[in-house]
């Protein structure tokens, strides 16, 4: 596919649509953003002008028969991702979606197993793979320089939802329903994946406890307060196939700004904190520290991590959403081997997930991986 520009189709044009997935598109020379979906049409159009695609509808199925049109990308709400997903690779589209591929491991199994079966790349929105600072420190790890990892530490929190009238979308969890995941399928998600992707282990088991600290939230869909029965807060620990262990806790109503990351590998030979926090006009840090001299100090991440243009001093949102969208392309276009962040990773993810839930509910240790039944 040497010399080959892709075509892409964005689907949604929310938010973070805007912040981060079209200008990581348009950044790159290789991409050329075709279309621009969303069911409220004057958002789509608003978008596509923006960001100078061409075409413009509120029906996603308008863009998979499209030969222009090589990726699609889902930026659409999270019920709605399963579904499109699906029909963008069985359309013979490589399919870059937000988080959760789905909600239901097997149905991430599914969808995984039916794009490898049709030779498709896919990605998931794992954004903060995609940091300089965390992939320089997954390369300390992959050379050895940290020596055997021990204990992987994370924390994905800030203070989004802490005022209970800032609008949520409810879905269908309005009402005084069972404790459902939202924190930890939304914010803990990434830093688990950082965990499977560090410590090069799969988890055989955890336990975990979710809370919901703000019970009454303004709908954004009524505008009225209701009960929203919702993890805002978490946290689990893990034991992995290598012996490590890991320990997780996200929340969106705890102080703090942006995206909130804090991630740390303790190994024989070193030790690593990123943090990935806007703060002071800086968006992340990476500290290494050894045994032989315990303190950790700031390393400088080389500028071959960063994006064309990067610094540490770019918003987060394009910083790393153009560090992903490269790296799909490249994939895509066989310019690197492999598929990384795959929807295989978000099946292994989702899991974990399903199983902190499975374990709250039922006050013990899981095992994985969770048993499937007919």
């Amino acid at each position: 596919m040497a010399g080959k520009r892709l075509g892409v189709g964005v689907i949604g044009a929310g938010r973070w649509a805007n912040w981060a997935h079209l200008p990581g598109w348009v950044r790159d020379s290789r991409c050329d953003l075709v279309a621009v979906c969303d069911r409220e049409i004057d958002r789509a159009r608003a978008a596509a002008q923006e960001f100078g695609a061409p075409v413009v509808t509120a029906d996603y199925r308008d863009l998979l028969g499209r030969d222009d049109i090589d990726i699609i990308d889902v930026v659409t709400r999270d019920s709605e991702h399963f579904e499109i997903n699906v029909a963008a690779i069985e359309a013979g589209k490589h399919v870059l979606s937000e988080k959760p591929v789905a909600h239901d491991f097997r149905d991430v199994r599914r969808v995984a197993a039916l794009a490898v079966a049709k030779g498709l790349k896919t990605k998931v929105g794992f954004t903060f793979r995609y940091s300089p600072a965390v992939r320089y420190l997954k390369h300390l790890i992959d050379s050895g320089s940290l020596g055997t990892p021990f204990i992987y530490n994370a924390y994905e929190q800030n203070s989004q939802w802490l005022n209970p009238a800032t609008p949520l979308r409810s879905g269908e969890r309005a009402g005084d329903r069972p404790l459902q995941v939202a924190s930890l399928e939304g914010y803990g998600a990434p830093v688990i994946d950082l965990g499977h992707w560090f410590m090069g282990s799969d988890l055989t088991a955890v336990v975990g406890v979710l809370r919901n600290f703000v019970p009454e939230r303004m709908i954004a869909e009524t505008g009225t307060m209701a009960r929203v029965n919702i993890d805002d807060g978490d946290i689990f620990i893990g034991e992995f196939a290598s012996g490590a262990i890991c320990s997780v806790q996200s929340s969106f109503v705890t102080v703090g700004n942006y995206p909130g990351i804090e991630v740390r590998v303790y190994g024989s030979e070193g030790a690593a904190i990123a943090r990935l926090v806007e703060e002071f006009g800086i968006c992340e840090t990476l500290k290494v520290a050894r045994p032989d001299d315990v303190e950790f100090k700031e390393v400088e991440v080389p500028q071959s991590y960063y994006p064309p243009g990067g610094s540490p001093r770019e918003s987060w949102r394009t910083l790393y959403y153009a560090n992903l969208t490269a790296n799909f392309a490249s994939e895509v276009l066989g310019e690197i081997d492999g598929n990384e962040g795959s929807f295989g990773d978000g099946l292994w993810v989702q899991e974990v997930v399903n199983a902190v839930e499975i374990s709250h509910h039922e006050r013990r240790w899981v095992s994985l991986p969770l048993e499937v039944t007919p």
